[in-house]
């Protein structure tokens, strides 16, 4: 019998039954995931031709209670310059207290098995903002290059009423109930990126700046999600993530998020 290292991040995120009523819910960047990270994202790159495949890593002994210790499922792009892994399985590393559910990398070519970059998604982040980030991913040929500066991010968001910080108007930008934030500045800690400055940054030194993303419905309250991005990350790429995560689109929901009720507008979907 197969026991998962980590049952409280199943394999496979089951969707949410049938039965519980849908609403139409905004603001997007507050309505979660639905319960339906993995399967939102995973339909977007079946959609794309991606091809996909499990990876099952342990010990396989009649006698061992945990014959399978980790599993993971990677998605692959037809030319193989661009992946995304599906992490909750395996032993996830956390932002803001929250583990990686997706890790999404590009390389430069394929003579490289290295990343040039990657970029981490939390439970929580709306499945529609990760999904338009990858259509945007694949529909570059390269996909390292940059092609814009940053302020191409700020703009997405501010064209959905977003509101540049007073202090770092060309670095940073909140929400207008100022719960969701995008800043371009430090990395975390173990964020993959091919830039070598990241390599070589001293103690108390600031290294290559990368854009961050996150949920905080109440001040000095646990995040309701993180999404993080490697410095190398193209800004276009981080852009079509903000533009999508700030949409005044109305989402679909049957699971909303316990922390941020209060705060979504809702309509039932008949």
């Amino acid at each position: 019998m197969e026991a998962p290292l980590y049952p409280d991040f199943p394999f496979v995120p089951s969707t949410p039954p049938g039965g519980q009523p849908a609403f139409w819910v905004g603001p997007r960047h507050l309505a979660g995931d639905d319960k339906r990270l993995y399967d939102t994202v995973a339909d977007t790159l079946s959609g794309l031709g991606w091809s996909s495949l499990t990876i099952v890593r342990g010990r396989d002994e009649p006698d061992e209670d945990r014959q399978v210790l980790r599993s993971t499922v990677l998605h692959i792009s037809p030319d193989t310059l661009r992946w995304a892994q599906w992490c909750l399985p395996d032993e996830p590393f956390y932002l803001g207290e929250l583990p990686i559910a997706w890790q999404i990398s590009a390389r430069p070519g394929t003579s490289s098995p290295l990343a040039g970059w990657s970029a981490y998604f939390t439970p929580d982040v709306p499945g529609e903002a990760v999904a338009d980030f990858l259509v945007a991913l694949d529909a570059r040929d390269q996909p390292v290059v940059p092609f814009t500066g940053p302020e191409v991010v700020l703009d997405a968001v501010a064209a959905h009423g977003w509101l540049r910080d007073i202090d770092q108007p060309k670095a940073a930008a909140t929400d207008p109930t100022f719960t969701s934030h995008i800043s371009l500045g430090e990395v975390p800690p173990l964020i993959q990126d091919g830039d070598p400055r990241a390599l070589t940054t001293s103690a108390g030194e600031a290294g290559p700046a990368g854009w961050q993303a996150w949920a905080e419905p109440a001040l000095g309250a646990p995040c309701l999600w993180v999404a993080s991005f490697g410095s190398s990350v193209p800004h276009d790429l981080v852009a079509a993530f903000a533009a999508s995560l700030s949409s005044t689109a109305p989402v679909l929901r049957r699971v909303l998020p316990a922390a941020t009720q209060e705060w979504l507008l809702r309509a039932p979907a008949i």
